[in-house]
């Protein structure tokens, strides 16, 4: 079976459609969209897709005291 295309793959492709045609393939794409449900369903979340960090929002206070 061949590997599946990706987006870099079809860019250069898409690049060299008419702006009609560039019109009917994203009629194509919407129509043939999904909900967000079906596609989580298709093609769920990874579990490196979020990193998770206890501390993801602390900051450090060295340095600042001349700020302000």
């Amino acid at each position: 079976m061949p590997a599946p295309l990706t987006a870099d793959d079809l860019l250069p492709l898409i690049a060299k459609l008419s702006a009609e045609e560039r019109r009917r393939l994203l009629h194509l794409v919407f129509r043939q969209s999904r909900t967000d449900a079906e596609a989580y369903a298709a093609q769920p979340v990874q579990p490196d897709e979020f990193v998770s960090d206890d501390e993801a929002l602390a900051w450090d206070a060295e340095g600042w005291e001349g700020v302000g």
